[in-house]
């Protein structure tokens, strides 16, 4: 089976540095180099492809040392470097710490290439002579021989081959493109030895050598003529940089601007907004979030589309650019192999070898229950914020063909629920945002047998209904919006009666064969409750029981309570604590007026994200008891950055700040305004509503928090409440 579910079957990359830039990305060991040696995960990456998998730089045959490291631009990775204790080519000791080493990489995603620059600086008082040698692997193994999901090589690689000074890789793969790349040094090396560069550096006290590298990819069809990749243009790194920081900073201000009295809060949200950009990349000139850094840098239909809407409220243009491209890949036929149904959203879209070869269904690849519903619930909130009908207009026949995928979705005995069962022999066994092969467990700890009926994906077609009904009587067509909201409406009586677990006192996390509850405590609910499907004390009660210390570990809501026989802190499903489960968890507090609990939440994740790296949440955390270890414990294999945790302290934002927005008539709700106790005053400038903004503040009070605004445009009115 080829799971996204546990996501890596190699060596463990924790630690890793990740850049990226568009489809462009680098993900390298925290010493800065890249292993020669198999059986790990880094590299440089373009197309699901590891065109380098190999790069390790030796001064005098030793590993030098490193002393800082940085990626927080994204795009770019700067890493400090020192000697150890070396003999130089005179057989004279140059002391440990006595070369200081720049090393700067860019992504020129542009230019498909990486720019670099290694600067080596004499900090003692005699001058140096020392070789440093750089060695290069090109394997160009597609995303899933890496991850160790296949095991096969299907194309052919060429001899590595040395020409006017650069190194030259290439490689002609089954699906008939042939993959470059090539290796340019200034100055040129003074020495080459198969895929190694050898340079001997004589630096005088006090002063600087620099070597350049460039790395430039290239992929193009087998009949075309060989590519220009020695002709790429010459530019330097700081005039890419320049470039690249302005692009970043426009994007960037492209979005609501968030300014606190909490520095935690203001970093969260500056490393959160970085990490989205961070992982925008582009299919058919459309821009979409891809899931994550390293193993999921593809359009997911879940991934991208919850993202998105968890960026409404900051950013709403990828949203519309996700549904117009989700939609034009949307399922046309039956195709069990591809798990492909007519009117489905697809899961995931994969360009590398494997996938283009057809040796694995994910060139379309539809084994996701969930996509569809959150293809129609986010073009409605997406109208919600813009007040604009033409997305709707423009995607309707999508949008009726998605209805009709729900309406057949596995309900093969009319209880009215969407149902997964996989089809393929290549697919997922389980097809919700849990679907690791043992995600879905019952109280005894043995699988949930399919067909499976999921809690959240029950409340998503509710939602959805809800939402779609809303376009379809602003457009006119009030019949059509009668009919959704009344089988929403019938739903929600079904699902309140099957899905409630009397005993547990919150709902069951499926119904499995059978229509037999899967009656585990799990924080799959809380996506229900915030779906507005839950009778509202049966959504208090589930609350409750989420609150539990079996649940809550401090940092946020597991996945599985403790209690349950699968338990496992490190289980990707079975006990870890996610951000952005726990954002919609908390969403699903707020819509059962628990602001207190959804409070509490957020005040975990964020003094969560303390503890990593430049405050980036991390995909999942352990399960451990927060008292345990004070500290989150890492998951090992959790994607850095990943995309839907980015989108985790925008969304928290909106949801405690109780912005509902209603662009059609050009008004912003502010309901029931609430602030965790970290932080005691929030502006948000340029909030885009319709076709107005406003600029508001508001300042923590004992019952809540006050709302002062302080502009708006285009007659936007603001309306406070609760």
């Amino acid at each position: 089976m080829l799971t996204k579910g546990h996501p890596a079957m190699v060596d463990s990359i924790a630690g890793a540095i990740t850049v990226k830039s568009l489809d462009l990305y680098y993900v390298i060991a925290a010493d800065a180099q890249i292993p020669v040696s198999e059986g790990h995960g880094f590299g440089l990456y373009f197309h699901d492809c590891r065109f380098i998998g190999g790069y390790q730089m030796t001064l005098a045959g030793l590993t030098p040392i490193v002393l800082a490291s940085t990626a927080q631009k994204g795009y770019a990775a700067l890493f400090e470097l020192t000697n150890p204790d070396l003999h130089s080519n005179k057989d004279r000791l140059i002391p440990k710490d006595e070369l200081g080493i720049r090393w700067e990489r860019i992504l020129d995603a542009e230019q498909t290439c990486v720019r670099e620059v290694l600067t080596i600086q004499n900090l003692g008082h005699e001058a140096h002579e020392f070789p440093l040698s750089l060695q290069f692997g090109a394997g160009f193994e597609d995303i899933f021989n890496v991850r160790g999901l296949v095991r096969q090589n299907l194309g052919r690689a060429e001899r590595p081959a040395w020409r006017d000074g650069r190194l030259h890789f290439a490689y002609h793969g089954a699906d008939r493109l042939r993959r470059m790349a090539t290796v340019a040094f200034s100055p040129r090396p003074d020495a080459t030895h198969k895929t190694a560069a050898e340079f001997q550096i004589d630096v005088p006290a006090g002063a600087t050598r620099t070597i350049a590298v460039t790395i430039a990819l290239e992929e193009q069809p087998e009949d075309a003529e060989a590519g220009q990749l020695d002709q790429r243009p010459a530019a330097t790194l700081e005039g890419v940089a320049g470039k690249l920081r302005t692009n970043s900073e426009e994007w960037l201000e492209q979005h609501t601007k968030l300014d606190s009295d909490s520095l935690l809060l203001n970093s969260i949200m500056e490393r959160s907004l970085r990490d989205v950009a961070m992982l925008r990349s582009e299919l058919g000139r459309r821009e979409y979030f891809a899931a994550g850094v390293p193993w999921f840098v593809a359009l997911f239909g879940r991934d991208s589309l919850i993202v998105a809407l968890e960026m409404l409220a900051f950013q709403p243009e990828i949203a519309a650019q996700t549904l117009r491209l989700l939609a034009s890949y949307q399922g046309s036929r039956t195709d069990r192999w591809r798990e492909e149904q007519p009117g489905k959203i697809l899961h995931e879209l994969r360009v590398g070898e494997l996938a283009r070869a057809g040796d694995v269904p994910h060139a379309r690849f539809y084994g996701t229950v969930d996509a569809t519903p959150l293809f129609l619930l986010l073009l409605g909130r997406h109208a919600a914020w813009t007040g604009d009908l033409d997305l709707f207009r423009e995607l309707q026949a999508p949008v009726e063909k998605a209805l009709d995928w729900i309406a057949k979705a596995g309900d093969y005995h009319g209880e009215g629920y969407v149902k997964y069962r996989s089809s393929s022999t290549e697919g997922l066994i389980n097809q919700g945002w849990k679907d690791s092969g043992d995600a879905i467990v019952r109280a005894d700890g043995s699988l949930a047998r399919p067909p499976v009926a999921l809690v959240e994906v029950q409340g998503y077609v509710f939602a959805a209904k809800q939402a779609i009904a809303d376009l379809y009587e602003r457009n006119g067509e009030a019949d059509r919006a009668r009919q959704l909201r009344q089988e929403a409406d019938r739903l929600r009586i079904r699902f309140n009666r099957d899905f409630w677990c009397e005993d547990q006192g919150i709902f069951a996390l499926a119904l499995e064969a059978r229509s037999r509850p899967v009656a585990v405590v799990s924080s799959n609910p809380g996506h229900a409750l915030w779906c507005g499907i839950a009778d509202r004390d049966k959504g208090r009660r589930s609350v409750a029981r989420l609150m539990r210390d079996d649940m809550f570990n401090g940092w946020g809501v597991r996945t599985l309570a403790t209690s349950e026989r699968r338990y496992n802190p490190v289980g990707y499903h079975l006990g870890t604590v996610w951000p952005h489960d726990n954002a919609l968890v908390a969403a699903g507090c707020r819509q059962h007026g628990e602001d207190e609990a959804a409070l509490r939440i957020f005040t975990g994740i964020a003094e969560a994200a303390m503890h990593f790296r430049h405050h980036r949440l991390p995909e999942a955390m352990a399960g451990f008891p927060r008292n345990d270890f004070q500290v989150p414990v890492h998951y090992p294999v959790a994607c850095h950055p990943q995309a839907w945790a980015a989108g985790t302290a925008p969304f928290l934002l909106t949801v405690c700040l109780g912005l509902e927005p209603d662009g059609f008539a050009n008004k912003l709700r502010i309901v029931r305004p609430r602030m965790p106790g970290f932080v005691n005053r929030i502006a948000l400038r340029g909030l885009r509503v319709g076709k107005g903004s406003a600029d508001l503040e508001f300042r923590r009070t004992d019952g809540g928090a006050e709302v002062n605004v302080l502009q708006t445009s285009g007659q936007l009115t603001v309306e406070v409440g609760g």
